[in-house]
């Protein structure tokens, strides 16, 4: 099960801590098997117990994840994990649509923003103790929150969606409690959640967003905590739209202690309406990153919420890194100011793309789902043989495992990089991988 690996320890965080330094060292991989408790209690000579308490301090480090009868295995991308044992190799001549990256020629050219910001900070350098917060940002940001229906909160600043995500949890949340997820959702979100050592209960998801029956009966089992995204979701594409809204508001009136963080994940890109959920509930928080507009490289994500929220990641910030770059806040103000994203424009582009892949899918038989954002996710019986033969047809996709806690499996396939007239060849091949495999004839 372990290859040449041998687990060795006499205490829990012993045992703990000699899997997670393998984990990191790749000496145990992705996916592999760990032995059943009582078996390795008895190879190394300790208490059930102990091997209990070491699998239980791995589950909440996200080190491993553990499925009932199958037992426990290392997470596919456990939080010891490098990068590089992460990332799918796609062969050379091998056409990449499994990255979830923007076009590249659709984002801004940076370098003049970055350098009138480099300028306004010669004339007024940050200094210890300045506002974290950019006040020209904070103040469009506001406006458009406002324009957007979001409920009036203060304004704060991440590193990014994700991080804004991980800090909201960690100001309300304590390990061992339940947040509610969607499911397929944000591969990195499934990750981070059990990484903080809490626990995901999926949530489905339509071309409307969370399915509010699932969402129900996840907040009535003690979910503590709802995630959503607004517009865009990955890998799905789907955006909230105003019924369905007003149903999740209505689920969420009866549950106002739960923590609701909205991901509007589509904002810059995406020009269908926002339906904000924020406000029902006590505690919220709304967040908006620029990375799928201007560059995942420009880490920065606006948030706001109630003021305890706010405050609480603020105090964490200050204690931490302090704040994000107020040069990267003045040369995002600098975008913004300058409109150098035509969201219009932006938004029909990746629209044609999608739809086109679509409708040549329907052309095939083959169903599937993309109503926003840079994504196209369509439901396969066998996502790990459509994913390989797909790959030796000359296109490699994200395998819809990597989305996925119970929901049927599927693929992902990012549109950013396609033009209209790919969509006919890519239908005819991924309707050719997810159906039957050809029948094999021996001589």
């Amino acid at each position: 099960m372990l290859g040449e690996y041998r687990i060795e320890g006499r205490g829990a965080a012993e045992i703990a801590a000699g899997v997670e330094r393998a984990v990191g060292a790749g000496e145990l991989r992705p996916g592999q098997g760990l032995p059943p408790m009582r078996e390795l209690a008895d190879r190394l000579g300790v208490n059930p117990n102990t091997v209990a308490a070491a699998y239980r301090t791995l589950r909440e480090r996200g080190v491993i994840e553990t499925a009932g009868r199958r037992g426990s295995r290392i997470r596919p991308k456990p939080a010891t994990t490098g990068r590089d044992q992460a990332r799918l190799d796609v062969p050379d001549g091998v056409r990449d649509v499994s990255d979830g990256n923007p076009d590249p020629a659709l984002l801004p050219s940076l370098a003049e923003a970055f350098a009138a910001a480099a300028a306004q900070s010669d004339r007024d350098p940050v200094l210890y103790g300045d506002d974290p917060v950019e006040p020209e940002l904070a103040r469009l940001a506001r406006a458009a929150l406002d324009a957007d229906g979001v409920p009036d909160g203060p304004v704060a600043v991440a590193s990014g969606s994700l991080d804004a995500v991980e800090r909201v949890l960690l100001a309300h949340l304590r390990p061992g409690d339940t947040v509610a997820v969607e499911d397929p959702g944000w591969g990195s979100l499934l990750d981070l959640v059990p990484a903080l050592g809490l626990r995901t209960v999926p949530v489905g998801v339509d071309d409307e967003g969370p399915v509010p029956g699932d969402v129900r009966r996840a907040l009535a089992s003690g979910a503590r905590a709802l995630i959503v995204t607004d517009r865009a979701q990955n890998p799905t594409g789907a955006a909230l739209t105003g019924d369905r809204a007003h149903a999740l508001r209505a689920v969420l009136g009866s549950h106002p202690e739960v923590l609701l963080i909205e991901d509007d994940h589509g904002h810059g890109i995406v020009d269908v309406p926002l339906h904000p959920l924020a406000g029902v509930t006590r505690h919220w928080a709304f967040v908006r990153s620029v990375a799928k507009a201007h560059g995942p490289d420009l880490r920065l994500a606006l948030f706001t919420g109630d003021a305890t929220t706010v405050d609480r990641v603020r105090g964490r910030q200050r204690l931490g890194p302090g704040w994000v770059s107020r040069l990267f806040q003045r040369a995002v103000v600098r975008l913004w100011t300058d409109g150098a994203v035509d969201t219009p424009a932006v938004a029909a582009a990746y629209g044609i793309r999608r739809e086109a892949l679509i409708r040549a899918l329907a052309g095939h038989g083959v169903s599937a789902h993309g109503r926003t954002g840079l994504n196209v996710w369509i439901p396969v019986p066998n996502e790990t043989s459509a994913v390989a033969r797909l790959l030796h047809a000359g296109w490699a996709v994200a395998p819809g495992a990597r989305f996925r806690l119970k929901s049927g499996e599927g693929i992902r396939i990012t549109v950013a990089g396609l033009a209209p007239e790919d969509a006919g060849p890519l239908a005819e091949v991924v309707a050719s991988a997810v159906g039957p495999a050809p029948a094999r004839t021996y001589v």
